[in-house]
């Protein structure tokens, strides 16, 4: 399963956060392929416009992903999450 889901229809661009399990929060995963679609329709001169949703009906986006934050702060890496 993709976590951003990318169509384009005619001349716009619909990117879908796909976690709705999750309420759509933004993972190191969902960030990439956030940046990956951006990318994509930043070099399509064919894009006039970008519609960004969140799938599910619960949330558009719980924002970062708090689960995933912790076990980066308090794992084997956790220096890396605050080195500068």
């Amino acid at each position: 399963m993709s976590v951003v889901l990318y169509e384009k229809r005619g001349n716009v661009a619909y990117v879908t956060v796909n976690r709705p399990e999750a309420m759509n929060a933004l993972s190191q995963e969902v960030k990439a392929r956030l940046a990956d679609a951006w990318d994509a329709i930043e070099n399509d001169r064919d894009v006039w416009a970008a519609i960004v949703t969140g799938a599910g009906d619960k949330a558009f986006s719980a924002g970062a992903d708090l689960k995933e934050m912790g076990k980066r702060l308090h794992g084997p890496d956790s220096w890396e999450v605050w080195r500068p």
